[in-house]
């Protein structure tokens, strides 16, 4: 696949499965092929998953960075022509560790770096800054399944 960047959100339309609400990256800022990845995620304030405490100003859950960090890696992996059909599934995150709030306004740049990469599994290291400065960095482990059905399977009647 010959990406062109800055991939914008119609083109990662095209390589992930996920929608709006769940459509957590804005834009792919640098790739290269089995290796490094740089995305963005631009923090609005009407996004409906901002935690919010009363005298505090609103938040990013943590869970929600960490899907934004893992779905930037699973366009690295998804966006190779033999991976393009395939589902890919998040298995599992090691030595994750949340640095500084998130807060609206907030510009995060993710990077997703392989660190193991087989045909149907890896391991990528993910970083996620604002300003320079990390506010979340983990490592996550992902498998590819299958290719998605072109039809949902319909009931027996």
């Amino acid at each position: 696949m010959d990406l062109q960047l800055p991939l914008d959100y119609a083109a990662i339309e095209r390589i992930l499965p996920h929608r709006y609400p769940f459509l957590l990256v804005d834009r792919i800022t640098e790739f290269e092929q089995d290796k490094r990845i740089v995305g963005i995620k631009n923090v609005s304030l009407n996004e409906r998953h901002l935690s919010h405490t009363p005298g505090e100003a609103p938040v990013v859950p943590p869970t929600i960075l960490t899907e934004a960090v893992a779905q930037v890696g699973a366009i690295l992996i998804l966006a190779k022509p033999e991976n393009r059909e395939k589902l890919i599934f998040f298995m599992g995150i090691d030595r994750v560790r949340y640095k500084r709030p998130v807060h609206p306004g907030d510009v995060v740049e993710i990077e997703a770096t392989v660190l193991r990469l087989r045909s149907r599994m890896g391991v990528l290291r993910g970083v996620a800054r604002v300003n320079g400065k990390v506010v979340i960095a983990g490592t996550m482990t992902f498998s590819l399944g299958g290719a998605i059905s072109a039809k949902p399977a319909t009931a027996p009647s």
